[in-house]
C-alpha cells in the first residue's frame, strides 16, 4: 500500500543520526556542512513531520530523547538501503562509460580485437574490458542473453535476430604442411577434389566452419571430416605436422606462411571471401564504450582486401602460379 505522508526527510533524518552520533547539533551540522541554524529548523521539521518530540533542548544543549533514539534506530536501515541504491544507481550510470563487456569468435579475438582496443585506449583511456571468446554461435548466444554489451563474429550472413554492422574482411585459405605433395603442386585445387579430401575443421557453429560448408554446399558438395578441433591453433599444429588439409582464416596463418610452417595452396571455383561483424540486441541501445570500440573497429583497415589474391601470395613456390581464390 502506499506510504502514508507526509514522509520523513531522509536528510533530516540522516543529520538526527549525526546529532546522535557527535552528540551536539553544532558538529551535527559541520559534518553535514550547513550553519547551526539551518540544522536546527530542519531537525524542527523533522519533529513536526514524525509527530515526536526528537530533542531535549531543556539544558541549552541538545540530546536525544528516548523517541529521537528509537527513531535513529529504525531510520539506520532506511538511510543504509539509500546509500545502497545510490551507489548502485552510480555503478550503473557510470559502467557504459569506464566498463566494456566483449564476445569475439576465435580469429576476431587473436588477430583483430588486440589493435581495436589498443586504439580505442589510447582515445579513452581508462576502459576495463572483458572478453569471452568462443565460436561464433557462442558469441550469439552470449549476446543474445545480455551477458556482454556487443559481439564480434564472422561468417557469410549475420546471425539473425540482431543488429550487425561489417567492420572487417576475411578469407579463408587452403593451407598444407611444407611437405604435403599440394605444397609445391601448379594447379589450383578444384572444389571436388577439395570435397573428396579428408580435411582437418573446426566444430560445427564456428564461423570457418560455416563459410566453408556453406560455399560448398552452393556447388552441390560436402566437406569430409579427418580430424575436428576446436581451434585455430591447434588446427595449424595438425597441419603443420603433416595430419591433412585444413582450410583457415588468412588473417590466422600469415605468420605460419611467412615463417613456412604452413604452405598455401590455390583454390579455384570456391567463394571463401567473409565478413567480420559486430553484433548486439535490436532493443538495446549500445552502451558509449561499445559505440566508441564500433566507431575504431569500423574505421580501421580492412583485415583482407578483396583484391589481393593468393597468386599475389610472396609465400608461394617460384615453380608455379597457384590459382586465386575468388
Amino acid at each position: 500500500m502506499p506510504l502514508a505522508l507526509p514522509l520523513p526527510d531522509l536528510a533530516s533524518l540522516d543529520l538526527l543520526r549525526s546529532v546522535a552520533e557527535r552528540g551536539s547539533i553544532r558538529q551535527a551540522a559541520e559534518a553535514h556542512r550547513i550553519s547551526q541554524p539551518a540544522a536546527s529548523m530542519r531537525l524542527r521539521s523533522l519533529e513536526r513531520a514524525v509527530g515526536l518530540t526528537l530533542l531535549d533542548r531543556s539544558s541549552g544543549g541538545a540530546r536525544l530523547t528516548p523517541e529521537g533514539r528509537a527513531v535513529v534506530e529504525w531510520a539506520e536501515r532506511v538511510i543504509d538501503g539509500m546509500e545502497g541504491l545510490l551507489a548502485g544507481v552510480a555503478a550503473i550510470r557510470t559502467e557504459g562509460h569506464t566498463q566494456l563487456r566483449l564476445a569475439a569468435s576465435m580469429t576476431v579475438a587473436e588477430y583483430l580485437l588486440p589493435g581495436w582496443l589498443q586504439r580505442l585506449q589510447a582515445a579513452k583511456p581508462g576502459i576495463a574490458v572483458s572478453l569471452q571468446m568462443g565460436n561464433s554461435d557462442r558469441v550469439a548466444e552470449l549476446t543474445a542473453r545480455r551477458q556482454v554489451d556487443l559481439g564480434f563474429v564472422e561468417g557469410r550472413r549475420a546471425p539473425p535476430g540482431f543488429r550487425s554492422r561489417r567492420v572487417a574482411e576475411d578469407q579463408l585459405i587452403l593451407l598444407v604442411a611444407p611437405g604435403h605433395r599440394w605444397a609445391r603442386r601448379r594447379r589450383p585445387v578444384q572444389p571436388d577434389e577439395l570435397a573428396a579430401t579428408p580435411l582437418v575443421l573446426r566444430e560445427i557453429g564456428s564461423g570457418t566452419r560455416e563459410v566453408l560448408e556453406g560455399a560448398m554446399a552452393e556447388l552441390g558438395l560436402e566437406v569430409t571430416t579427418l580430424v575436428e578441433l576446436g581451434s585455430t591453433t591447434a588446427i595449424k599444429a595438425a597441419v603443420a605436422g603433416g595430419t591433412g588439409p585444413a582450410v583457415l582464416s588468412r588473417l590466422a596463418v600469415d605468420e605460419d606462411v611467412r615463417q613456412r610452417r604452413l604452405a598455401v595452396v590455390g583454390l579455384e571455383g570456391l567463394s571463401l571471401d567473409r565478413a567480420v561483424r559486430a553484433i548486439w540486441l535490436p532493443e538495446r541501445r549500445l552502451v558509449p564504450t561499445a559505440s566508441s570500440l564500433l566507431a575504431v573497429a569500423s574505421a580501421a583497415p580492412a583485415a583482407v582486401p578483396r583484391s589481393q589474391r593468393l597468386a599475389d601470395d610472396p609465400s608461394r613456390p617460384a615453380t608455379g602460379r597457384a590459382g586465386s581464390a575468388r
